[in-house]
């Protein structure tokens, strides 16, 4: 759903002034919507096409994501496809594309979820459809949200815990585990070698 900004706010938004913004109308670059009362206004479509010169908003597609963490959860990527397929024709969503991904949603640089974010940011996709949060990321939803959100792209979730397998969380905790053990191990052999180096000095 496009939200609807006054001259102000839409001058914010594409990070221009409002003169700019009244200049860029007379000339015929945007056109102003009116409202049923009549109200002067801008939307994200407009807020794109702003900062995407050669944006047409007649080709943003609808876009279902949907990811495991291993090649062994094949069967429940399947089961996640069908499941949101069930539930965009319930929820009346019409479907131009679908993407899935096998990755950990630790690794913030997979592949299909870098293309997908550049995507959005070029104002092509206006609504993503996933099964749940973390089938994008792991942590950090509510920043890509809000990435999605400035550039006019709706995410929607199902929210469905069920196609979030337990199994992909037990794995990534493992991983931190691993990681914060690591710079732990570096941290104190580091202040080992600086106390000796001081004592050696003394």
């Amino acid at each position: 759903m496009h939200r609807k900004y006054r001259i102000g706010e839409f001058a914010t938004r594409i990070g221009r002034s409002v003169s700019t913004v009244r200049r860029w109308e007379r000339e015929g670059r945007i056109t102003v919507k009116r409202s049923a009362s009549g109200q002067r206004y801008f939307d994200d479509s407009d807020v794109l096409a702003a900062l995407n010169p050669g944006f047409d908003a007649s080709r943003r597609s609808t876009v279902v994501y949907c990811r495991v963490s291993s090649p062994g959860q094949k069967s429940d990527l399947e089961s996640q496809v069908k499941a949101m397929e069930l539930f965009c024709l319930g929820a009346g969503i019409a479907v131009d594309e679908w993407i899935s991904e096998i990755d950990t949603g630790m690794n913030l640089h997979r592949r299909e979820f870098c293309r997908l974010m550049d995507r959005i940011e070029a104002g092509e996709i206006s609504r993503l459809v996933i099964a749940h949060e973390d089938r994008l990321a792991r942590f950090g939803f509510e920043f890509i949200e809000y990435l999605a959100d400035r550039h006019g792209c709706e995410i929607v979730s199902a929210n469905s815990e069920l196609l979030s397998p337990r199994q992909e969380l037990t794995e990534d905790l493992l991983v931190i585990m691993r990681t914060f053990s690591r710079r732990l191990r570096l941290l104190n052999r580091y202040e080992k070698e600086l106390k000796a180096e001081l004592g050696g000095s003394q």
